[in-house]
């Protein structure tokens, strides 16, 4: 009986625990609600604080490319005073020179040959002369043209970011370029940054209200 009466309780007790709720898993919405605070945050920002990118003279040239960049768009206002501005704009740059050796060779040949023979016999009855001549020219003429020359390329790199004066990163991207046309490796990457941050906030400004499109920047092609 008592055996009978400790299996009751047993099985009462396992029938009415209840399993511990699974964690709440992180929902779709709430990632695409977190993109779209990023977006709102980026169209709020007017102006802006470049902070330092580095000591060296690189990195301070390519600061000033990024400064003038911002300044020529209109869109922004560049600021040096950091408790006024609605982001800061950090940076690494990376700028080196490489060698490029370059070789061409061209060359032509013409070549000749020329020649004849004669042979002539003459007699009379008992008695025979002959003579025989000949001759072979041959003629060859050849040029030949080489040049090698050494190219320096120099190539420049920027990864920039936009942060919030909380500390929240919203925008990024990460350029480079060998140089353009009219412009050398450093200023037109820095020029690429600034034009990749109009696009993306064009394409934030003519979105749908309410949209949440994540802003991931990637680099643009080459410059032709």
């Amino acid at each position: 009986m008592f055996v009978e009466l400790m299996l009751g309780v047993f099985l009462l007790q396992a029938t009415t625990t209840a399993p511990d709720p699974a964690p709440a898993q992180p929902t779709q919405a709430s990632a695409k609600e977190a993109s779209g605070d990023d977006s709102a945050a980026l169209l709020k920002v007017k102006r802006v604080f470049v902070d330092n990118f580095g000591d060296d003279i690189i990195s301070k040239e390519v600061q000033s490319m990024i400064v003038s960049s911002l300044v020529a768009t209109k869109r922004f206002k560049v600021t040096e005073n950091r408790e006024k501005a609605d982001a800061v704009l950090k940076g690494v740059a990376l700028e080196k020179t490489s060698q490029e050796l370059h070789a061409y060779g061209e060359g032509t040949s013409v070549g000749g040959a020329s020649g004849g023979s004669h042979a002539q016999v003459s007699g009379s009855a008992g008695s025979f002369s002959g003579s025989s001549g000949g001759g072979f020219v041959a003629r060859h003429m050849g040029t030949s043209d080489s040049s090698v020359n050494t190219e320096t390329v120099n190539e420049a790199r920027i990864a920039i970011r936009l942060i919030t004066p909380d500390g929240d990163v919203i925008w990024t991207t990460t350029q480079e370029s060998k140089g353009a046309k009219y412009q050398g490796a450093s200023a037109d990457v820095a020029d690429k940054c600034i034009k990749q941050l109009l696009r993306d906030v064009e394409k934030l400004e003519k979105a749908p209200t309410g949209s949440a499109a994540a802003i991931s920047a990637t680099p643009s092609p080459p410059s032709q």
